[in-house]
């Protein structure tokens, strides 16, 4: 469906592993794959090809750590990620790509701000899970995921922030995306995001998907915690800076 040079190709796969690695290993990085679609293909359907490889991983994802999910802290976000993903549908096609990107990535490097403040003000401490907290990540997650696939950062200042250890981060992420990406769904299909083409072109790409979902279970094995959640902060940042510029 698009005439891509052979090095995009080579971008366009890499992104598509970097999607499986993210949901069975190092979170964040579904971000770079954002960034590297929207750079190679047209940025509005982009979103909707990505979508459904996320829905893959997502299911990968779950079956590997479905009993790791802390869903206390599931279930009072997703009301408010409905509000979200309905306030990005009404946005879709009013404004235009780079004030999507932008205003994403100012969203981003303020929530890494603001968690850097909390470590050097409470000692790392995980903050009280409040609504208004819950509120605010709530409808900022679904409203960057329907514009733009974009609430994997998000999500993880938010695990990060109210102290899920390793697994319980992976589980409960897994889940959560899973619910609200397949909620989605509909939403893009309407927005003429996900066609018949777009769906023959994530067919091409599901294997690498998979294959990155299987390497990402191998990664995590050896990543400790503290390290963990400095990639996934250094690469939220990275993240950011990318969309903003």
């Amino acid at each position: 469906m698009f005439d891509l040079q052979p090095w995009q190709w080579g971008l366009v796969v890499f992104g598509a592993l970097l999607i499986g690695v993210s949901k069975t290993g190092i979170t964040g990085l579904g971000a770079l794959t954002v960034a590297i679609y929207a750079n190679i293909l047209p940025a509005r359907q982009s979103t909707g090809i990505i979508l459904p490889m996320l829905v893959c991983a997502d299911f990968v994802a779950v079956a590997t750590y479905r009993r790791h999910a802390a869903w206390r802290y599931i279930g009072p976000l997703l009301p408010w990620v409905v509000v979200g993903i309905v306030a990005g549908y009404f946005t879709m096609g009013r404004i235009n790509d780079i004030q999507v990107r932008r205003g994403i990535g100012v969203t981003l490097l303020i929530m890494v701000a603001l968690h850097f403040w909390r470590r050097q003000r409470a000692g790392n401490e995980p903050i009280p899970h409040t609504l208004w907290f819950s509120a605010l990540t709530g409808v900022l997650a679904g409203f960057t995921t329907m514009l733009a696939n974009a609430a994997g950062p998000i999500m993880v200042l938010y695990m990060l922030a109210v102290g899920l250890p390793k697994l319980e981060f992976l589980g409960t992420g897994a889940w959560y995306f899973l619910i609200i990406n397949l909620f989605k769904v509909p939403f893009s299909y309407h927005l003429n995001l996900i066609t018949p083409a777009t769906l023959q072109f994530n067919a091409l790409l599901l294997p690498v998907v998979i294959a990155g979902a299987l390497l990402g279970k191998i990664c995590v094995k050896h990543i400790n915690q503290s390290w963990f959640e400095t990639l996934a902060l250094a690469l939220t940042l990275v993240a950011g800076v990318r969309l903003l510029f």
